[in-house]
């Protein structure tokens, strides 16, 4: 199941807008099709994302800890196969 949240461009006003904070994110692509699904803390890890073009669109929700980020992406990433 995807995150309920709406899709945003993977662009430089969408990392700047991204939290300082873990979280869950889904990368798509320009459809809404979901591409991948990853963790961690989210304005450095969608600094990475941009440089390398992994998608087009992005979404993501904020979890209190990096564990609790990785148990959820782990949920998502199941529920996709």
């Amino acid at each position: 199941m995807p995150l309920q949240k709406p899709w945003q461009s993977l662009d430089r006003d969408a990392v700047a807008s991204a939290p300082n904070r873990p979280g869950v994110y889904e990368l798509g692509d320009e459809s809404g099709t979901v591409l991948s699904i990853d963790h961690g803390v989210l304005r450095d890890e969608l600094k990475t994302v941009l440089a390398y073009g992994d998608g087009e669109r992005v979404r993501w929700t904020e979890t209190h800890t990096l564990d609790q980020a990785g148990e959820l992406a782990d949920e998502h990433r199941d529920r996709l196969e």
